[in-house]
């Protein structure tokens, strides 16, 4: 033992009386209802603070939390990029909550979901949580648009063409239909993080304006436009979703909660036919 470090005994005042093994109840109030685990890109700025938003609406989500860890990737969205996360997912989930049961683990990456394919995003998060729902933001988008009643899809994308190839693919090969697909062709996180509402809003405008489409998606969970949906829906007319907006949704669903927010636009709408909320 060092000189100049004291002992136990040394350090405490002999005045001092140590109580220990004091008893005590325990209480589930954190999670109580469910838990959810979300696997967050490290590059990315948008997805918590829009879960923070859904999350904290009055009456939704009592006693339902959510738990955070951050994946590695390039903050430059490509399709190797993309792809190099795949074996990285496992682990990642691994970080949340080490021990503690799960009800829905959440991969939030849209472009990644669909170069990996949903079924392999799935399979890695249940190495590391077996048992746990498994989603991600376009599976999200999938039931969105099935509860929306939309077969036919104007998509508004930040990425680059050759990752846009890629997705509207995806979508397509799933049975939607795609008839307009705009794009930013922006591949920085960082800058996609920053595009602002009045730029979302004009390219709302421009991909639906000569489109007979069912709804708008717009993907990638750098993209901040949670707090416009409702806005740009009464705009449009039509139904708006976008990567973190359905997750939030699906997340809330699959956690089995029920209520309705029309705030939140119209994927948040008690829809009886579909008795999710």
């Amino acid at each position: 033992m060092r000189d100049d470090v004291p002992s136990a005994a040394e350090s405490e005042p002999a005045d001092c009386e140590l109580i220990e093994h004091l008893p005590f109840d325990t209480e589930a109030v954190i999670g109580a209802r469910a838990k959810i685990g979300l696997v967050v890109l490290a590059s990315d700025y948008t997805m918590e603070h829009e879960f923070r938003r859904v999350f904290a609406t009055p009456g939704l989500a009592e006693g339902i939390d959510y738990y955070e860890a951050r994946i590695r990737n390039s903050p430059k969205i490509t399709p190797e990029s993309l792809a190099a996360m795949g074996p990285l997912i496992t682990d990642t989930v691994d970080l949340i909550l080490p021990g503690a049961d799960l009800d829905v683990v959440a991969f939030g990456c849209t472009s990644a979901s669909m170069v990996l394919g949903e079924e392999a995003v799935a399979q890695a998060i249940a190495k590391a949580r077996p048992g746990t729902k498994p989603t991600n933001p376009i599976s999200a988008a999938f039931a969105a648009f099935d509860v929306l009643d939309a077969r036919r899809i104007a998509v508004l994308t930040p990425y680059r063409r050759d990752v846009n190839e890629i997705v509207r693919g995806y979508i397509t090969g799933k049975g939607y239909q795609v008839p307009v697909f705009g794009s930013f062709n922006e591949q920085d996180d960082a800058v996609v993080a920053g595009i602002d509402g009045a730029s979302l809003k004009a390219a709302v405008r421009r991909i639906t304006a000569d489109h007979k489409v069912d709804a708008v998606f717009v993907s990638c969970t750098s993209v901040h436009l949670l707090d416009a949906v409702a806005e740009i829906e009464a705009e449009c007319g039509l139904p708006v979703t976008s990567s973190n907006h359905a997750l939030a949704w699906h997340c809330l669903r699959l956690a089995g909660v029920t209520g309705s927010r029309p705030e939140l636009g119209r994927l948040f709408e008690f829809n009886p036919a579909h008795a999710w909320f």
